[in-house]
C-alpha cells in the first residue's frame, strides 16, 4: 500500500522591519518549538500558487480584477483567510479555487 502521508513543505520569506526589505531566509532560529528571526516578520507559504502559479505567501496582497485583498492565518478559526483589503472585518477561508483566480501583487508590507 502506497503511504498516503506526503508531509507538506513548509517555506518562509520574511519581511525585515530594519532595512524595509523582503527577503528569503537561509536560516530561522527555533526556541521552545517556536520560529523566530530577530529583526524580522516570518511570513509563511500558505501552500497555494495564484494563477500564474507564484506561491502565495501570509500577508500577500491578491487581486481579482481590480479588487485588492489581503491573506493572512487566522488564530480563532485555526487555518489561512483572505479578506478585501477595504474590509478587513469580513474573512473568508482562503482554498485553492479561490488562489487559482487571483494574482499575487506583493506583500503587504511592500505595498505600504
Amino acid at each position: 500500500m502506497k503511504n498516503p502521508f506526503i508531509p507538506r513543505k513548509i517555506k518562509f520569506k520574511a519581511w525585515n522591519s530594519e532595512s524595509k526589505l523582503l527577503m528569503r531566509l537561509n536560516s530561522i532560529e527555533c526556541s521552545k518549538g517556536e520560529l523566530f528571526r530577530k529583526n524580522h516578520v516570518l511570513l509563511q507559504f500558505t501552500g497555494l500558487l495564484d494563477k500564474e502559479q507564484e506561491e502565495i505567501y501570509d500577508m500577500d496582497v491578491l487581486l481579482i480584477y481590480s479588487e485588492k485583498f489581503l491573506v493572512f492565518w487566522n488564530a480563532d478559526q485555526n487555518g489561512w483567510y483572505f479578506s478585501a483589503l477595504d474590509k478587513l472585518e469580513e474573512s473568508t477561508p482562503f482554498l485553492g479555487n479561490n488562489a487559482a483566480r487571483m494574482k499575487r501583487l506583493g506583500s503587504f508590507f511592500e505595498l505600504n
